[in-house]
């Protein structure tokens, strides 16, 4: 199931798809009244059939809601609306991981700098016990 570019989620109005994976559809969106685009992703109705699909997808979105860290997204919103699952997260733009590693090796001190990035980010959640250390 694909939403349509003008597809309201709650408050968000669907702008344009940005890819699809195991645990739903993620969508470019935005908020009119907060002036403010972010990332939504929705968990397909079929899929929120699966009582365990539907109890991941919440319970992952909230725990994400509940870290603040620099590397780790923001959650704007976790919700319900007409039937469909949504989480909106801050919009970080650039290319997927995928791209960037068909790319080839990444040079000595930007890699270097990423390892740091993720490192931190582990510690972030860890210390807040939403991910292994």
């Amino acid at each position: 199931m694909t939403l349509a570019t003008g597809t309201r989620l709650g408050p968000y109005e669907i702008l344009s798809p940005l890819g699809a994976g195991g645990m739903g559809e993620v969508y470019r969106a935005h908020d009119a009244a907060a002036r403010a685009r972010g990332r939504g992703q929705a968990l397909p109705p079929s899929l929120a059939a699966d009582a365990d699909r539907r109890r991941r997808f919440e319970q992952e979105a909230k725990a994400a809601a509940r870290i603040n860290h620099p590397n780790i997204l923001q959650v704007y919103d976790v919700g319900e609306h007409d039937g469909q699952l949504y989480v909106v997260t801050e919009l970080l733009e650039g290319g997927t991981l995928r791209e960037r590693m068909a790319a080839g090796p990444i040079p000595g001190a930007q890699g270097s700098r990423d390892r740091d990035r993720a490192r931190s980010r582990a510690r972030g959640g860890a210390r807040r016990g939403h991910c292994p250390p």
